[in-house]
């Protein structure tokens, strides 16, 4: 499976840290860009194509829960 980088600007990385609360760990502010990152990865794979039906992703999930 290839992995994709995907990049925040520093314009959205600012933009990130605006709305976030005064008062924030680092480990916060790090889970929040992940999170940010798999959105992006995820509205990519959408745009793509690269998405799964319903069964196709219950399959998937059932092999792996094996």
């Amino acid at each position: 499976m290839n992995k994709t980088n995907f990049m925040i600007t520093k314009t959205q990385l600012i933009n990130t840290l605006d709305n976030l609360p005064e008062n924030i760990s680092i480990d916060q502010i790090i889970d929040h860009l992940i999170f940010i990152e798999k959105i992006q990865k995820g509205m990519d794979d959408s745009k793509n194509g690269r998405i799964n039906s319903k069964d196709e992703a219950k399959k998937k999930l059932n092999k792996w829960l094996k």
